[in-house]
């Protein structure tokens, strides 16, 4: 029995959601935006440390890359993400969760279309939910 010839593609790996969308460069304008609105909410604005805004975006930034198959920044300089962990200090209720995934969809549609595509959008949009109403932990 003879095997199939070696298709030029067997060698090459699916691109990763973080390629598609154009790597560090959309992350970073997403989660600038994102910082934008956050530094004037009044809601969700003092849950965030006022003399490190350029660290909180480096986090964040950080995390999506790494979740959306970039680099592994995130978890070489903080570990193990740990997310509730790490929001416990907060009391996040529907209301706080609801206003951070206002301002996403505000950062993720200020994105070009071209770069982020309509499912590119809706799979990070449901992302970010999931996340949001993971980390609710007070009743409202």
């Amino acid at each position: 029995m003879r095997l199939p010839e070696p298709s030029p593609n067997d060698n090459q790996t699916q691109q990763s959601f973080f390629d598609s969308v154009g790597g560090e460069e959309t992350f970073q304008l997403v989660v600038h935006r994102f910082y934008q609105q956050v530094r004037e909410d009044d809601l969700i604005g003092p849950m965030y440390p006022v003399d490190d805004w350029e660290g909180a975006e480096d986090r964040l930034r950080w995390f999506l890359m790494q979740y959306w198959g970039g680099p592994q920044t995130f978890s070489e300089n903080r570990g193990h993400p740990r997310l509730r962990m790490r929001h416990a200090p907060f009391e996040i209720g529907e209301k706080e969760a609801e206003r951070w995934l206002e301002m996403m969809d505000n950062a993720i549609d200020s994105i070009d279309e071209h770069t982020l595509s309509l499912s590119h959008r809706a799979a990070m949009r449901e992302h970010m939910q999931r996340v949001a109403y993971m980390l609710i932990n007070k009743p409202d």
